[in-house]
């Protein structure tokens, strides 16, 4: 399975674009946490005349976590923009436990959005917020206050504020695309006629590396997405696959065929000082660096089937890290360097986590053919590739398999996605 996966990644006329396309994807929740937190969101003072109204952004981003209930706000008795003028009463009769209120302002040509976090049975104010930015910012303004809400009620980091990229595939062509979290905006980063593959973020957020097919063989090529400037970091003989940056974003670890089998080297992200770190295995795939950037992680198939194992980026003899099951692989560390997640088969290639301090293993979902599992920002969340009705689509379980999306495009079939870091 290890080697026809791999051939089936190899076997997966460019055109630049910076085209944005509005709500691409959308998220279906099948999941919910164990706790619910009702929480009601009010509409913002003047945000109808704002180009990006911001409260049905913070609704959903809240509402698709899974661990909080959004009560809509229809009566015109719960209306209020500051703390002064809230009706304790009537929310308490909505049910709420939280009230989200706020307004926005227009000075000098900038969006000045201001918002109240209210604790409906104490009356506390728990957030009294002011952000200011340019009104194209706005739907980045409410991913950050939805991020902020989550982090107060919840005590856990946030990562509305955050993007993905994946590979769209509709008929012959295949595209490259960048999205918020919530999949809305998609922009184009590449369109081809050839495969396009393993998409990584850098840990500043302002690159991708991939792999495309363009030269009718796999090449790993950076891509710069604010000026679109783009070079092959391996373009070595044979095949170059599977990117990995280095937590300093510096380096790649990429896998190549040019010393027989696949193996797995060390290049700057310019393309020079090539080192090879894997010895040993024919099929030796997938690296990810450890958090701290001394070790990676990898597939091989030198025990016999496809484990999971962990190298020193010196070399040295590597440590196996999965013993259950005949396969596991595509493993990624979390941020946090607490856990690690990848594909394992248990009645169908799902996706599990191990806690790296205790070696325990959980396996997540229950879908049966899962692949390219990544992290959230803040180890919360695992954005995946699955199969639903034949077709390829995004989804997200949480850490502790509780809460479950599904993201569905609209057109083509999603894959290989990969999370990005926080935007700032």
């Amino acid at each position: 399975m290890l080697l026809k996966r791999v051939l089936r990644h190899f076997a997966l006329l460019i055109l630049l674009t910076s085209s944005v396309a509005q709500a691409d994807m959308t998220i279906e929740v099948v999941g919910v946490g164990s706790q619910q937190y009702p929480i009601a969101i009010i509409p913002f003072q003047n945000e109808n005349i704002a180009n990006q109204p911001v409260t049905p952004v913070i609704g959903n981003d809240l509402n698709t976590s899974g661990v909080f209930k959004v009560i809509s706000v229809t009566d015109t008795s719960l209306q209020a923009y500051t703390p002064a003028a809230i009706n304790f009463s009537a929310l308490q009769a909505s049910g709420a436990q939280y009230a989200v209120i706020g307004q926005i302002q227009s000075e000098g040509g900038q969006a000045v959005v201001k918002f109240w976090l209210i604790d409906v049975a104490s009356k506390q104010e728990l957030i009294a917020f002011e952000k200011r930015g340019n009104p194209a910012q706005l739907r980045r303004i409410s991913h950050q206050i939805a991020d902020m809400i989550y982090a107060k009620i919840t005590g856990k980091t946030g990562a509305f504020a955050s993007r993905i990229a994946y590979i769209l595939k509709t008929g012959k062509s295949y595209e490259l695309q960048v999205a918020d979290a919530d999949g809305y905006g998609a922009q184009t980063v590449l369109k081809s006629r050839m495969p396009i593959m393993s998409p990584r973020w850098s840990p500043d957020g302002g690159k991708l590396a991939y792999v495309s097919f363009e030269l009718e063989k796999p090449v790993v090529y950076v891509h710069e997405l604010a000026t679109g400037k783009r070079w092959a970091a391996a373009n070595f003989k044979g095949s170059n696959s599977s990117p990995a940056w280095s937590p300093d974003g510096k380096q790649l670890a990429v896998v190549l065929s040019k010393e027989g089998g696949s193996q797995i080297f060390i290049v700057d992200v310019d393309g020079k000082n090539l080192r090879r770190v894997s010895q040993g295995g024919e099929i030796n795939t997938e690296p990810s660096f450890t958090a701290d950037g001394r070790s990676i992680i990898f597939t091989s198939d030198r025990g016999g089937s496809p484990q999971i194992y962990r190298s020193s980026i010196s070399g040295g003899n590597p440590e196996r890290l999965t013993f259950s099951g005949g396969y596991n692989a595509s493993a990624k560390i979390s941020p946090d360097g607490k856990s690690m997640t990848y594909i394992t088969r248990d009645n169908g290639y799902r996706v599990a986590i191990m806690d790296l301090a205790t070696r325990r293993s959980t396996t997540l979902t229950s879908t049966n053919m899962d692949d390219s599992p990544s992290f959230a920002p803040n180890s919360s969340m695992i954005l995946y590739e699955t199969d639903v009705g034949r077709r390829g689509t995004l989804a997200i379980v949480s850490s502790d398999g509780k809460v479950k999306q599904r993201l569905k495009s609209q057109n083509g079939e999603v894959r290989q996605p990969a999370w990005g870091p926080m935007l700032r």
